[in-house]
């Protein structure tokens, strides 16, 4: 029997380095292929990295008047953007719920701080009269869903946070609870990213936390590969329509999945380097599992965070291991997409998001690109010759920030 009160995803809007709209992601994530290059936004010489997955096709003038555009930056363009995606796959209309009645909740790593450094440039070569009038209403995390909220009149809760690679997920989890609590019939929740300017991956590069494998950038990215030397840094976002199922069904709505629960912790470790034993990462894990009604011998598919970064994917197996028992963990598949779409930051965790209710949605897992010589250390059954199909079931979705922040959701068929 189903619940009426589940919170359910009804619409997904997307622009990313492997596809724009939902069908723009799907498809991009069945073909395997990197979309990872050289990086052509600036000169990346000076550092030790130079590959990126970028979007250069993404269009402003489909989604933004000529104003809008000038008002808003990067950042708060893909936000809106993918608002507007996702609210027309929903099939719903600004009168069909009261505004009061939908909210926003975005996540990001860094906002508009990539506009920033270029308006920052401005500021160096041609002095205070050079800088956008608008700098300081596009910097801050809340730049996205207030202009979420404004172009589309949405007064209901709105709120974002920069909780690192793990924005997305934990902005997921907010809009669940507001549902949950009834202080919204519908919510737009998801992440945006726009970091590709020269100091902001420079401070990455710095802290060699990106691959440096220059020389063949599309196998940059390569998840759980035993020689793997850092993530790749991307841009984009996700936006997901979220109601109960009540809600839903009441407009006669299409439900991609169920988002059943949401669990948080913080490894209070180390900034960049998870917690050795996985504890407060397999807490989160078992956390979602149990708070989704769930045994952990019920998760059919594992959507990793795979950052492609020497101790996450080590530590990332264990902990999925200790969390669901070793020996189940090794007979159901594992999929980690970052090897095709890059690292968007906080972004990446609502690209994954908008993936596993597609695959609920389809019956079918994308592959893990990149996996050429499986580490022995990643013992698990890593989905390595693309897309497969599965039977729909509960997918659990892992995604780990820097700062040590732990954010797992779990997705049921509709």
């Amino acid at each position: 029997m189903t619940n009426p009160d589940a919170i359910v995803i009804t619409g997904i809007g997307a622009v990313t380095p492997i596809g724009q709209t939902a069908e723009g992601l799907w498809r991009g994530a069945l073909s395997g292929k990197s979309a990872v290059r050289r990086v052509t936004r600036f000169d990346p010489s000076p550092f030790i990295s130079h590959t990126a997955a970028e979007i250069n096709d993404f269009d402003p003038t489909i989604y933004l008047d000529a104003k809008q555009i000038r008002r808003l930056d990067r950042y708060s363009q893909f936000a809106v953007a993918c608002a507007t995606q996702a609210l027309e796959d929903a099939n719903l209309d600004q009168g069909d719920v009261p505004s009061d009645r939908v909210g926003v909740c975005l996540g990001t790593a860094l906002g508009g701080i990539g506009y920033a450094e270029e308006q920052h440039l401005n500021y160096i070569e041609r002095g205070l009269k050079a800088v956008s009038p608008m700098l300081a209403l596009t910097i801050f995390a809340g730049a996205g869903s207030c202009n979420i909220a404004i172009e589309f009149g949405f007064s209901g809760p709105a709120s974002a946070n920069g909780d690192s690679c793990a924005s997305g997920p934990i902005a997921l989890g907010n809009a669940f609870h507001y549902l949950r609590r009834g202080e919204a019939d519908v919510m737009l929740a998801g992440a945006a990213e726009a970091p590709l300017q020269g100091l902001t991956y420079g401070a990455f590069a710095l802290i060699r936390a990106m691959s440096q494998r220059n020389e063949d950038p599309e196998t940059a990215s390569r998840p759980f590969d035993k020689d793997r030397d850092g993530f790749v840094m991307a841009e984009g976002g996700a936006m997901l329509v979220l109601e109960t199922r009540r809600h839903a069904e009441k407009r006669g709505a299409r439900i991609y999945a169920e988002l059943a629960s949401c669990a948080t912790t913080n490894d209070a470790h180390h900034m960049t380097a998870p917690r050795p034993d996985g504890s407060s990462a397999i807490r989160a894990m078992r956390q979602s599992i149990e708070r989704a009604g769930l045994t952990p011998e019920e998760i059919t598919a594992v959507s990793a965070h795979g950052s492609s970064t020497p101790l996450n994917d080590s530590t990332e197996t264990h902990s999925i291991k200790a969390a669901l028992g070793e020996d189940y963990a090794k007979t159901i598949p594992v999929f980690g997409t970052k090897g095709m779409h890059g690292h968007a930051l906080g972004a990446t965790g609502a690209f994954e998001a908008a993936l596993c209710a597609m695959a609920l949605h389809k019956g079918i897992i994308p592959g893990t690109a990149n996996l050429f010589c499986p580490d022995p250390v990643c013992d698990l059954d890593y989905v390595t010759e693309g897309p497969r199909a599965f039977t729909p079931g509960p997918i659990l979705s892992n995604s780990f920030g820097f700062g040590g922040i732990n954010s797992c959701l779990v997705f049921k068929p509709a």
